[in-house]
């Protein structure tokens, strides 16, 4: 009788503990961070305003690299939100369209084209746009006489250029696109680590790079930016985008991350990133401090 006892009290344990993991499960949202420090620190905002705010708890996934991954990881379910994403970038490579360089109308084409195709949310976004852009020293700036993109078809037979992995080898405004549309080649092209380029065009093993607007390196290394003075990059404005599921399971959700929508500019972007890259702090760190400093979590109770 007590074996019997014992037996229904292991089952009854197992039973439990069962149920509760598929609660934990059903009440955990998903969220990307990428690999770079800007998407790991916005990544890290949205999952720090999720827990404030909502009993649900965050699984923070860093390891999706570019807006191809996260709109896959979405599609098949894996993945509810998807921290970081730019208006440029998905109209090209995930809507297949071509650039648009009005940044009002690249919103808006997102955001209908998302909802009408996906049944996603796209946000208005956080008040920055995050530009591709050209740098070089004030050395080789001056050596070479260079101001804008254009300047650079002179010498850019002679000259190394590094690159982001993904958009070297992307269609529509990737490095092919480029090239033809400035008329110029590269003598050497390097596509690699984004954190490594900026070393790399430091410590001169290479002559120019194409890096990011709100790069807090740009001002700590004293780089030049060369302006696309023949706009061939669309609006980069950077969002957050929630999926259908997502949205039927947690209305509310909406509302909480839009507080964050519009209250990031270039400038602070570019200081948060400089704290991660330059001053060597975590990411969730960076997003933790930055909330509690701007009062994001007194503008209302936990629900």
């Amino acid at each position: 009788m007590k074996r019997i006892v014992a037996v229904i009290l292991m089952l009854l344990i197992l039973i439990i503990s069962f149920v509760s993991n598929i609660q934990s499960a059903g009440n955990t949202i998903t969220v990307s961070g990428g690999v770079t420090s800007e998407s790991q620190i916005l990544g890290s905002l949205v999952s720090e305003m999720i827990e404030h705010y909502t009993d649900n708890k965050v699984e923070f996934l860093n390891n999706l690299g570019t807006a191809t991954i996260d709109q896959q990881a979405m599609q098949r379910g894996d993945l509810d939100i998807s921290a970081t994403r730019y208006t440029g970038t998905d109209l090209v490579t995930t809507l297949g369209e071509k650039t648009e360089k009005d940044p009002t109308k690249t919103l808006r084409t997102v955001q209908t084209q998302f909802e009408r195709r996906f049944g996603y949310y796209w946000s208005d976004g956080y008040g920055f746009s995050n530009q591709f852009t050209f740098l070089v020293t004030k050395e080789t700036a001056k050596k070479y006489h260079l101001k804008t993109v254009s300047d650079l078809r002179r010498v850019a037979s002679r000259l190394s250029l590094g690159t982001d992995q993904a958009w070297y080898k992307r269609a529509g405004d990737g490095y092919l696109a480029f090239s033809k549309y400035y008329g110029m080649k590269f003598r050497d092209v390097y596509p690699m680590q984004v954190g490594i380029l900026y070393d790399a065009l430091v410590n001169k093993e290479l002559d120019v790079i194409l890096g990011y607007s709100t790069d807090g390196r740009i001002g700590s290394y004293d780089l030049v930016m060369l302006k696309d003075d023949k706009k061939f990059f669309p609006p980069y404005a950077a969002s957050f985008v929630l999926s259908k599921d997502t949205l039927q399971r947690y209305p509310k959700l909406k509302g909480i991350l839009n507080k964050l929508s519009g209250t990031i500019d270039t400038k602070t972007m570019q200081k948060l990133n400089f704290q991660a890259d330059d001053e060597m702090l975590e990411p969730q760190k960076v997003a933790k401090e930055f909330l509690e400093k701007h009062k994001y979590f007194e503008e209302g109770e936990k629900k």
